[in-house]
């Protein structure tokens, strides 16, 4: 990822500050694009501590504020992160709201950030990054989309108990589907990537019946996600990856460094997956 551009959004904290200090280790540009450029009383980190950490771990970071429901800021960080690193060849959409309650519990609220965030934000910074990242496939810099989201399913299953949040979160799917097919010709990779467990962020430890200590650490994703950005964005598009699978396809096989507590072999299965 060397002198590569990503534009991460929600990566403030998390996985997408793990899939930042990652590529940062390999000398590559980093758009840190987030709501939290002030501390939050509850979850730990902002924009311009992780632009710290990722010049620290050898990449150059750019910190922006930016809320992806706002197009028009969407439009206007996009513009200004190219224009700062020559470009943008990755964009990972991670950003991403939760609340796992049914149908009767869920206020119309919460449905509408969870549609405006995971689907439509998904969907606005897509289309504001579109251009440049055929900009990058002409000039062969292996260009990629990368959603931070489950294989698609009909199952009533994975409806159920929290309908609002899967219909949202299979959205964001949903764009790999279609987005992977509609710029196949063009060589712009769109991929989802998934964990198989629950993945210890700070978000996490505010879901009430959750527990942070069978979760792995976001690393995994991260270096999962280092694998798929390396892999030609002609070829491999329209994928699902499932973390353990993905590394179990380049001969990782022993993932206990990922764990939170050390020796635990008892993972809590994530959401989406059997």
């Amino acid at each position: 990822m060397k002198d590569r551009t990503l534009f991460i959004t929600g990566a403030s904290r998390g996985i997408g500050r793990a899939i930042a200090l990652r590529a940062a280790r390999e000398g590559a540009n980093v758009v840190i694009a987030a709501k939290s450029a002030e501390p939050h009383p509850k979850l730990p980190g902002t924009i311009h501590s992780v632009a710290k950490e990722v010049e620290a771990a050898g990449g150059r970071a750019l910190a922006l504020a930016l809320d992806i429901r706002d197009e028009q800021a969407v439009a206007a960080a996009v513009a200004r992160a190219a224009e700062s690193f020559g470009g943008i060849d990755i964009l990972v959409n991670n950003a991403s709201a939760i609340s796992l309650t049914g149908t009767l519990q869920t206020p119309v609220k919460r449905l509408d950030l969870m549609m405006s965030v995971n689907v439509r934000g998904t969907f606005v910074c897509s289309q504001a990054c579109l251009p440049h990242l055929k900009s990058s496939a002409q000039r062969g810099r292996n260009p990629h989309i990368l959603n931070l989201a489950p294989p698609p399913s009909l199952e009533a299953r994975w409806y159920k108990d929290h309908l609002a949040y899967s219909i949202a979160k299979y959205g964001m799917s949903l764009c790999v589907l279609g987005m992977a097919e509609e710029f196949r010709a063009e060589g712009i990779a769109v991929n989802a990537l998934w964990p198989r467990t629950l993945i210890a962020t700070a978000a996490l430890k505010l879901i009430p019946g959750i527990d942070p200590a069978r979760a792995r650490k976001p690393e995994i994703l991260a270096d999962c996600a280092a694998i798929i950005f390396r892999r030609d964005s002609r070829s491999c598009t329209g994928n699902f990856f499932i973390d353990e699978a993905l590394l179990a396809g380049e001969g990782v096989h022993d993932l206990s460094k990922y764990a939170v507590t050390p020796g635990n072999e008892r993972f809590a299965l994530d959401l989406f997956v059997d």
